[in-house]
């Protein structure tokens, strides 16, 4: 997977879809200006989130920030991994994902952003 695979939300999350599901991490530019990340805080498995809503957290030797979901789903998977290698993020942001949902509303999907819409808002 790729920046150009995946669309973006305007708070640097990425998305993939694939069929009803989706894989959710952050970008590059968000894993580069975090700086070395030390730990991720995931969402459990079965949560329900609206789109927008904070559903993750992430620190770095710089800060803290929050993750917010790019559509409206329930967390079906969640990358384990990142609990002991959370640097994982900052070496590929695209194969380290964050978590995996169900969409619930495939027309919010309208409402993400394509790589040169996104890149155009950095």
């Amino acid at each position: 997977m790729t920046k150009n695979d995946v669309l973006y939300a305007a708070t640097h999350e990425w998305i993939h879809v694939k069929d009803h599901e989706a894989t959710i991490g952050i970008s590059s530019y968000a894993a580069m200006h975090l700086g070395d990340i030390v730990f991720f805080d995931l969402p459990q498995v079965g949560a329900k989130f609206k789109q927008g809503d904070s559903f993750a957290a992430v620190e770095s030797v710089k800060s803290a920030s929050d993750i917010y979901i790019p559509v409206t789903g329930v967390v079906i998977a969640v990358n384990d991994k990142l609990v002991d290698h959370p640097e994982l993020v900052n070496e590929d942001p695209f194969e380290n994902w964050i978590a995996k949902i169900e969409i619930s509303d495939p027309n919010e999907l309208k409402t993400l952003l394509n790589v040169d819409a996104y890149e155009a808002t950095l």
